[in-house]
């Protein structure tokens, strides 16, 4: 049985590699402390063979789809979704569309850019909050900001920022997201402060954003939610214009797939 050994590492190629891995460490301290210049790019590229500009072009092109991964990741952790929600495999056939508008309109997201909102309507459990979800995640993965709140959490978070004495701030925040999603609008009482800076989230969105509303309440009750008939008019004046009633129908999913019968 022969003996094993190792195979001859000639001194030059060890500091061949030593080289090289001095040299990888250089250019990375180098990357970390000096973001490219376009004209000394330029001044470098004219000088440079066919295999080295592929080289970079590479290089750049990999930086460029990291730097997407790492919005989109980002986009979507910032939303505050409630979970996972997406359009494959969901469920179409409970939804009845507008005559002038359907399925492809809304994926295609066209709603965002046109500063449009949105109401789900119908009852509890029929997938209003599912497609609510899964229309933000796709926003956040073409690079557009998204926030989700219920109706009540939003509500309490503006109450705070009041008493924080950071309103101000906090609307403006809420105002550079081109989609806001309201869910669950009506399903918890809202009192008169709260209405009115709901109200205020609304009016500061009208024709600058985007807002999708899920809610089991026509808009003759909307006057319930709010508190005050003129604030819920004015609300619904401000929806109508610029928006789209989606209507669910069917029976509530959780209820027919419940394990209690």
């Amino acid at each position: 049985m022969g003996i094993h050994r190792p195979p001859v590492v000639m001194p030059d190629m060890k500091r061949r590699r030593a080289s090289t891995g001095e040299k990888i460490e250089t250019i990375m301290n180098l990357a970390r402390r000096l973001p490219l210049t376009r004209q000394i790019l330029a001044d470098q590229l004219a000088n440079a063979t066919p295999t080295q500009m592929e080289f970079v072009e590479e290089w750049m092109n990999a930086e460029l789809e990291s730097r997407e991964r790492s919005k989109r990741s980002r986009l979507l952790k910032q939303a505050g979704f409630p979970a996972d929600k997406e359009l494959d495999g969901y469920d179409w056939t409970p939804i009845r569309f507008p005559v002038d508008y359907g399925r492809q309109r809304i994926e295609s997201l066209e709603f965002i850019s046109g500063h449009e909102d949105l109401v789900l309507f119908e009852p509890p459990g029929t997938g209003k909050t599912h497609l609510a979800i899964a229309l933000g995640r796709n926003a956040c993965r073409r690079g557009m900001p998204v926030r989700y709140h219920t109706a009540a959490s939003l509500v309490m978070r503006l109450l705070r920022a009041q008493t924080d004495n950071r309103l101000d701030r906090e609307l403006a925040m809420i105002g550079r997201t081109p989609l806001l999603i309201i869910d669950e609008l009506g399903y918890v009482p809202i009192d008169e402060e709260g209405s009115r800076l709901l109200f205020q989230v609304v009016t500061n969105a009208y024709e600058t954003q985007s807002i999708i509303y899920t809610t089991n309440i026509e808009f003759s009750g909307w006057g319930r939610i709010f508190g005050d008939p003129n604030m819920a008019a004015a609300i619904i004046d401000r929806t109508v214009h610029h928006g789209r009633m989606i209507r669910f129908e069917g029976e509530s999913w959780r209820k027919t797939h419940a394990l209690m019968q």
